[in-house]
């Protein structure tokens, strides 16, 4: 009976050890950018991060010229306002599908994950802010013998 505990100091020990938390490593290609994909309603973007001036391209053309309402800009933007890297890295990005709108969101979400890529202990700072969560809405389908999703034909009762 000698292999039964006398203490709790004993039971202590054999307790395993706390697993650690994740620790998140920098993923960038051999030219020096982190990459990500970022997706909001039908509205897929492949973004680029590399360190520079700050200049930001979407479809090989300038943000201001692509996204011409600053409330679009403005979204863009938040991710690096939020980590206090405006103006630090240039982003390249490609996107397509759905409108301008979701458009702007996929490259928000895009962006949001390439910095983490490149900077992983910007990952509490942006979620937080809600920037890695992907937003799941989408538009609902046509239903047959419908008129929209959920809109009905004209009813008459003769």
């Amino acid at each position: 009976m000698s292999d039964t505990m006398q203490s709790l100091d004993q039971l202590a020990q054999l307790k395993p050890a706390a697993p650690e938390a994740p620790k998140y490593v920098k993923k960038v290609d051999k030219y020096g950018r982190a990459y990500a994909t970022g997706k909001r309603k039908d509205a897929v973007a492949r973004v680029w991060v590399k360190p520079g001036s700050g200049k930001i391209s979407v479809n090989t053309r300038d943000v201001e010229i692509y996204f011409a309402r600053p409330v679009l800009r403005m979204m863009i933007q938040q991710p690096l306002v939020a980590a206090a890297r405006a103006g630090q890295y240039d982003v390249i990005c490609t996107v397509t599908g759905g409108g301008l709108s979701g458009q702007a969101g996929a490259v928000r979400h895009g962006l949001s994950k390439a910095l983490t890529n490149f900077e992983p202990e910007l990952r509490g700072v942006l979620k937080k802010g809600g920037f890695l969560t992907r937003d799941s809405r989408t538009v609902e389908r046509k239903k047959y013998g419908r008129a929209k999703a959920r809109k009905s034909f004209q009813f008459s009762k003769r």
